[in-house]
């Protein structure tokens, strides 16, 4: 144990991060700025040859970075899993989908614990940062770990650390956000909370990992229900003839006891639309009926389907059925001004659209195509030129590059999901 403290307080530890995408590359990028030499272990072979040539392929980490560490020779990536024989710590930051029946999706902590398994060694460290359902780590890491002879807490210090990446904040990034951490043992948590430490501003031990696993899911579920319910407001709001957004506005003038969030089309990105799930599946296992999480999950799906039903009711008031209207998308994104689309709403949108038989392009500045149904659909790089050629534009993402009262002044029909147009007046303007 002492000989690793030192490695970490040395900066001389070598840091192992196994998957490089918008979790590890970032937490990479922080651990060499921090002097500390760090490998990408990738099964994805263009990712290796751009860390390889300096190249950051994500959009919160500037090339400018990539390339300075790699030419200092503190980050590299890899396609060769021996090398975690090399390494004195090893981060685990691989994807945890859910399978289409809402269950966790487990196989890529699996397969990178088994590459682990077979180079661990004595007194390294292992964290995992993949969302998961708290017991992960204690159930199913642990023992796939020890598997080998070497026990977790004396030979080697196991811990969970959840990640908190936020696609394009410009105020937090890896090494301004908290970092809670929570080891099997407290040796463990010591050894892994100095590793971050190392690197991270502030950073908050917990008792366990099962601890630190329900932190994330905490997280992301208390966003979830609260979504869905400011979605249900929004559903009440078109039954009683209001604007959502008016209410919104006017309840977050309360200085305590209120903090707003904001309907919309559906949620989207890596965490909210699954961690939650990810909770809800645990507690079934216990005999435990997670009410809100469903009720939460029911509405939000709801939304896509809802935005389509409601854009053929101002269509119709126009006299125009949506099954023979041309629409506009814009945004493909899950959130504003990245080029992120991992279960975006606008996936939803558009295929609802298409099976309406409505004619639907999409628009959007950061994502030039996405694949949805097993068919490659790419934005429509003119569209806000040719806004006359559609029936409605619908703002589905909103970006800060989009100019929409040139949209609102031009279209025929603007449906806002999202409160882009705020401010903004048209009796050819409706919002959500």
């Amino acid at each position: 144990m002492q000989k690793i403290e030192k490695l970490i307080k040395d900066r001389k530890a070598r840091i192992g991060i196994v998957g490089m995408g918008y979790v590890g590359l970032p937490l990479a990028v922080e651990f060499a700025k921090g002097g500390f030499p760090v490998t990408g272990f990738e099964v994805d072979s263009q990712k290796v040859r751009d860390l390889k040539a300096g190249v950051s392929y994500i959009g919160d980490v500037p090339t400018e970075e990539v390339a300075a560490l790699n030419k200092k020779g503190l980050l590299t990536g890899t396609l060769d899993f021996s090398l975690l024989k090399k390494m004195d710590a090893v981060i685990i930051c691989v994807p945890t989908p859910l399978r289409k029946s809402k269950d966790p999706d487990v196989s890529y902590i699996i397969s990178s614990v088994k590459e682990a398994r077979k180079y661990l060694k004595r007194g390294q460290v292992i964290v995992l940062e993949s969302t998961t359902y708290p017991g992960t780590t204690k159930e199913l890491v642990k023992p796939m770990l020890e598997a080998g002879g070497l026990k977790a807490g004396r030979d080697f210090y196991l811990a969970f650390s959840p990640e908190r990446v936020d696609p394009g904040n410009p105020k937090y990034g890896v090494k301004n956000t908290p970092k809670v951490v929570g080891g099997l043992t407290p040796a463990c948590t010591k050894l892994a909370g100095a590793l971050y430490a190392a690197v991270i501003d502030k950073v908050l031990l917990v008792s366990s990992t099962e601890a630190a696993e329900l932190v994330k899911l905490l997280e992301n579920t208390f966003r979830a229900v609260n979504i869905g319910m400011i979605n249900e407001m929004a559903l009440m709001c078109n039954k009683l003839g209001l604007d959502v957004w008016e209410v919104i506005n006017a309840a977050a003038s309360k200085p305590f006891g209120f903090m707003p969030f904001y309907p919309g089309p559906g949620i989207g990105g890596h965490c909210i639309p699954l961690d939650p799930h990810y909770l809800g599946w645990k507690m079934k296992t216990l005999n435990f009926e997670p009410r809100f999480i469903e009720l939460a999950g029911a509405v939000n799906s709801s939304m896509p389907a809802h935005v389509v039903s409601r854009l053929g009711e101002l269509l119709n008031t126009r006299g125009k059925a949506l099954s023979k209207s041309k629409i506009l998308m814009v945004g493909m994104a899950y959130k504003p001004d990245i080029a992120d689309h991992r279960e975006s709403p606008a996936h939803d949108v558009l295929i609802l659209l298409e099976k309406t038989g409505a004619r639907a392009d999409y628009y959007d500045p950061y994502v030039s195509e996405t694949d949805l149904e097993g068919e490659t659909r790419r934005s429509r790089k003119d569209a806000l030129k040719k806004i006359k050629e559609y029936d409605c534009v619908m703002i589905v993402t909103p970006h800060s590059c989009i100019d929409y009262s040139d949209i609102v002044k031009r279209a025929r029909l603007v449906f806002d999901t999202r409160n882009a147009t705020k401010g903004l007046k048209g009796k050819n303007l409706f919002r959500l």
